[in-house]
């Protein structure tokens, strides 16, 4: 295949280059990783042809706009919209098979981009809303929290052997497992179908002939519909009584976390204080001196995220009261309800994290089995 080898010349042609500089961008560092769709969606193109089916490749950089921060592009929908309609809507009309690869796209100006973790699954959502599918298909082979032999399963089988399939979930659902734990799905992964109403599949390929779990808004409304956990997981707390009933801490605190890059995942708050938890992925030193400018700062570290996950969670107090009780002896360091009502997220010490995922699956998925 010609296209490949046009591929690999490049690439050994950039690497030769980058050699002679002595050191990389996240633009090169883009271009490079690249190469593996670019050469895997041509593969699997001419694959298909053999097969007897008419499949066309389509450069994927041709169709995924997106921004020029390298390394974790932020995709543009109407710019993905408008290609998607020039370049791979007249292929299905047609009745062939566009092939793209995914996890890679370009900015307007056709410099190569990369979507990032969860990017190829990204893709496809993008792509497939841009086209108006009828239904966007996950397929994936990593075992994890959405991924059994036929689809999502109520809980991480490696940490709940338990677990059972939920064939059909909402998008909000979803959206608060793949945040809270889910290995397989990137939160940012249904968002376009969410836009569109468009369902979404998720299936296994090693078991092609199951049924998966169909991600919809019209799914059941159930009290609990799964358990996510998450490790290494650091509680920071601000607090200061200056602040009480002046507005703007909020705003103080939370710009500093923003200038600073932090990510925030769990907020609890009230007058004068605040706590939120981050991931463990790196020095706080920087952050912490700027936040004790505003109150009185305290780190806790090696704590985990236990979240309990249902559309109908809030409307159910005796699931709430189920849950603490299951939970048992286990000190909670932190309690917080989505703004949705739909995910009750509970902090404990890290090493709890596995019993307490058991503990609740025990309590809303076994006893009644």
């Amino acid at each position: 295949m010609g296209e490949v080898s046009v591929a690999f010349d490049e690439l050994a042609a950039l690497c030769e280059a980058l050699s002679v500089l002595g050191f990389v961008t996240p633009r090169s560092l883009d271009a490079i990783a690249s190469v593996g769709e670019q050469v895997s969606s041509l593969v699997c193109a001419h694959a298909f042809r053999v097969l007897g089916i008419d499949a066309a490749h389509v450069d994927a950089r041709r169709v995924v706009v997106t921004d020029d921060d390298f390394g974790a592009a932020a995709p543009l929908p109407d710019a993905i919209a408008l290609a998607a309609r020039e370049r791979v809507l007249p292929l299905v009309q047609a009745g062939r098979v566009p092939v793209l690869g995914g996890f890679i796209g370009a900015t307007a100006a056709g410099i190569t981009t990369t979507l990032g973790r969860g990017g190829s699954d990204y893709s496809a959502s993008l792509v497939g809303a841009a086209v108006r599918s009828d239904v966007i298909e996950i397929w994936t082979d990593v075992d994890g929290m959405l991924t059994a032999v036929d689809g999502m399963l109520t809980a991480d089988p490696r940490v709940v052997p338990q677990a059972r399939t939920v064939e059909h979930v909402r998008f909000d659902e979803a959206s608060e497992l793949a945040s809270f734990g889910a290995k397989v799905l990137h939160p940012a992964t249904i968002a376009p179908a969410v836009r569109l109403g468009i369902p979404v599949r998720v299936l296994n390929s090693r078991n092609p002939s199951g049924t998966g779990t169909r991600i919809t808004s019209d799914a059941p409304r159930r009290a609990v519909t799964a358990i996510a956990g998450k490790r290494d997981t650091t509680i920071i707390r601000v607090a200061t009584g200056s602040m009480l009933f002046q507005p703007g801490f909020l705003r103080r605190v939370f710009d500093l976390f923003e200038r600073h890059g932090v990510s925030v995942d769990v907020v609890a708050t009230s007058e004068v204080s605040v706590s939120v938890t981050i991931d463990e992925n790196g020095p706080l030193d920087p952050l912490v001196a700027e936040l004790r400018q505003v109150g009185d700062v305290t780190v806790e570290r090696r704590r985990g995220i236990v979240s309990v996950v249902g559309s109908g969670l809030a409307d159910d107090g005796h699931a709430m009261g189920r849950i603490l009780k299951a939970l048992g002896h286990r000190r909670i360091h932190m309690l917080s309800l989505s703004a949705s009502g739909i995910n009750l997220t509970v902090l404990v010490d890290d090493r709890e994290v596995p019993d307490s995922m058991r503990a609740l699956h025990a309590e809303f998925f076994e006893a009644a089995a």
